[in-house]
């Protein structure tokens, strides 16, 4: 018998004063059995630094064809396709081919050596970022993880300071590449 999904729920308020976006976000997020809460914050992470009222989750994990995170326009068009993890070069690419803007959150031990073997060939998508949540932070964030989930992102200068309950982290994510 396959295992479920387990329903969090998670209350983000966003203040992005680098784009001058303040919202609240009432999520419901259905972690795979196979995602940790470590990916699951980083998704988190990723909405709030990209958070806007169309932005949606992808069936992430049990779909290739979906990101973890996009947003479509009105006519179905995919503005902005976000993935989170090491994806494979393959599916860069072809995200890249069907979004106007494509980012991916890297993050974990192997990010680095992911990104050096994919450098060159990633290059040169000219509607590709990639940003990198250092390590320590990613294991931070994880702790945060709880069925119902308070959540608060304050966002200024390219820092993330990510408040729950008594604890606040702060993020510093480090762009490997820009779009052109």
């Amino acid at each position: 018998m396959a295992l479920k999904s387990t329903v969090f729920k998670a209350d983000l308020r966003v203040a992005d004063m680098d784009r001058n976006y303040y919202g609240d976000h009432a999520l419901t997020i259905a972690r795979h059995p196979s995602e940790t809460d470590e990916r699951m914050l980083v998704r988190l992470l990723a909405f709030a630094l990209n958070a806007g009222n169309a932005l949606m989750f992808g069936r992430g994990l049990s779909a290739d064809d979906e990101p973890a995170l996009w947003h479509k326009d009105l006519t179905g068009v995919i503005e902005t396709w976000i993935d989170v993890g090491l994806p494979d070069e393959k599916l860069v690419r072809k995200a890249c081919g069907r979004a106007r803007r494509v980012i991916v959150y890297t993050y974990g031990s192997g990010a680095s050596l992911w990104w050096n073997k994919l450098r060159a060939g990633l290059d040169r998508l000219d509607a590709l970022a990639v940003v990198n949540v250092p390590i320590a932070a990613s294991q931070a964030l994880a702790k945060l993880a709880h069925r119902s989930m308070v959540l608060q992102f304050t966002i200024q200068d390219g820092h993330v300071w990510v408040s729950g309950g008594e604890h606040t982290i702060e993020v510093q994510p480090v762009t490997l590449k820009a779009p052109a």
